[in-house]
């Protein structure tokens, strides 16, 4: 029950203190909200236009060289708008719209168009919308402010145009540029390698199959030869051994040898027999280079002058070998055994050619085989960096053909693009000095100003204000307490001060109504 008497005792002095200071409060309350009244007036108003713009991507993409990634997005914007807020295209919409006159004419323009940028224009990512984004200003006209804002739209859209194909020119020369380097490293490369390859054709490591196969008929084609020269030279010594018993048996019956074969001549054709057997013996073991095969045939030779020269001395010095060679030149069969060994000799000869021939090319092919290896490690480190060259070759063509493409696809104005989704709209409100803000931040502040000069008032007055305050000033009991009797004189003056004190805040009240209704009427109030 104290404590309920205690609230009530409180509320009713603060209600008894509200009373005594009423006029107070209210003084200070229409101040405050005549002086908010009049810096709203004089306060400049800001009106803020907003537009949303959206990243279009193309809908054809010849490469990846094209600047089509969702991730790339926000480096885009950020690009895009580096370029939008540049100081010469700012200068040019402050000139164009004529804005911020009273600061270009106190200050540098760089001034104006920095606070233009830090202040005035703002750009925001639009969370959870994909790839839209949205570019705002604020400015103190309206349709000024809407102006504005299409114009740095519009800004976005002519930039991003013009970084597009700026940047997929230059990709497009850069790369015909390292195309051109490249294709031409390449034909040198090629050249080289061309030169190399019919220089070494027959010693290369590819032919080296082929060369074994001719070499291996080579041998073969030299072997038959020598066998087909070893059968006509044996032909031959037999030819030659009938031959020589044919002539015997003439000279027998002339009677320049004796009847057991005994005489010089008989005895030089049987060493020039043995003779030509050892050579056959020697060439069926060895080639015709071998120093042994040499030696025979130079024994054969020999032997042939020294018989033929013994021959034609017999015949010039007695009859009778004159008689026997008359005899042979007239017996057939000694005439075709010679005839035959003419052409076993000719026949001979020629295959000897034959196989000094075919040994040349064998020769040379055994010269290209044991050069292949040489060639192959040659060719191998001639070849080393050809195919990342071409490679990278390739690689650029492919990169050039898809630049030109992009190029053009821009060129077309069909690549990616910014798109104005919602265009600036005419601010009806202004974000900064609304006469509602205002006027709610005058009343508080004039209670606040009115309610604490109240208190501090009071708690600067040291008078008594109740019993309870005497009681406890004086620790005794108060037994009677008289009230405060105002005369009618006293009474008729608090009335008059009072009604003019209301007729005072009535009319300061009304001026205030009527200030507001003139000027809404002239839209300088926007409630």
């Amino acid at each position: 029950m104290n404590i309920e008497q205690s609230h009530s005792e409180l509320l009713k002095k603060y209600m008894n203190l509200f009373f005594d200071w009423h006029r107070l409060i209210v003084f200070f309350l229409l101040a405050a909200v005549s002086v908010g009244y009049v810096v709203y007036l004089k306060e400049p108003k800001l009106y803020e236009s907003q537009a949303s713009i959206m990243y279009q991507q193309q809908s054809i993409n010849p490469s990846r060289l094209s600047p089509d990634d969702e991730k790339q997005f926000g480096e885009m914007v950020n690009t895009v708008s580096q370029q939008v807020m540049s100081r010469a295209n700012l200068e040019s919409i402050i000139r164009e719209y004529d804005l911020y006159p009273e600061m270009r004419q106190n200050v540098p323009i760089e001034d104006a168009i920095e606070n233009m940028r830090n202040k005035h224009i703002s750009i925001t990512m639009a969370r959870g919308k994909g790839s839209v984004f949205s570019v705002s200003y604020t400015g103190r006209q309206p349709d000024t402010t809407m102006r504005v804002t299409n114009a740095l739209a519009a800004q976005f859209i002519e930039e991003n145009l013009r970084f597009r194909e700026e940047r997929a020119s230059n990709t497009a020369h850069y790369i015909q540029d390292e195309l051109q380097m490249s294709k031409g490293v390449l034909e040198k490369k090629e050249a080289e390698m061309r030169d190399y390859k019919l220089k070494y054709y027959n010693e290369m490591p590819e032919q080296r199959p082929s060369n074994m196969a001719r070499l291996n008929g080579l041998q073969e084609q030299y072997q038959a030869t020598q066998r087909r020269i070893h059968d006509l030279e044996q032909t031959g010594i037999l030819l030659s051994d009938l031959l020589e018993n044919r002539r015997n048996l003439y000279r027998l019956e002339a009677g320049v040898v004796d009847g057991q074969g005994r005489g010089r001549a008989v005895g030089g054709r049987n060493e020039l027999t043995e003779a030509r057997r050892d050579l056959q013996n020697m060439l069926s073991r060895y080639t015709t280079e071998h120093p042994a095969v040499i030696r025979a045939r130079n024994r054969v030779e020999q032997l042939e002058a020294e018989y033929a020269s013994i021959e034609g001395q017999e015949g010039a010095s007695d009859g009778e070998g004159f008689t026997a060679a008359a005899m042979e030149a007239r017996d057939p069969r000694i005439i075709e055994i010679t005839t035959q060994l003419r052409e076993i000799d000719l026949n001979v000869e020629t295959l000897r050619k034959e196989a000094a021939r075919i040994r040349e090319r064998m020769q040379q092919y055994e010269a290209w085989i044991d050069a292949a290896p040489v060639r192959e490690a040659e060719w191998a480190a001639l070849t080393r960096d050809y195919n990342q060259l071409r490679n990278y070759h390739d690689q650029l063509l492919s990169q050039s053909l898809a630049a030109e493409a992009s190029e053009s696809l821009e060129r077309r104005l069909q690549g990616s693009q910014f798109k104005i989704v919602d265009p600036a709209y005419l601010p009806r409100t202004p974000v900064k000095g609304t006469f509602v803000n205002t006027l709610l931040m005058a009343t508080m502040a004039g209670l606040a100003i009115g309610v604490g000069l109240m208190m501090g008032i009071t708690t600067m007055d040291t008078s008594f204000k109740d019993v309870k305050e005497v009681e406890k000033y004086l620790e005794m009991p108060v037994t009677c307490a008289l009230p405060l009797v105002p005369t009618k004189d006293e009474k008729r003056r608090e009335r008059i001060i009072s009604i003019l004190w209301y007729l005072f805040f009535g009319a300061w009240l009304l001026l205030i109504a009527a200030g507001t209704v003139y000027f809404y009427m002239r839209n300088e109030i926007i409630l």
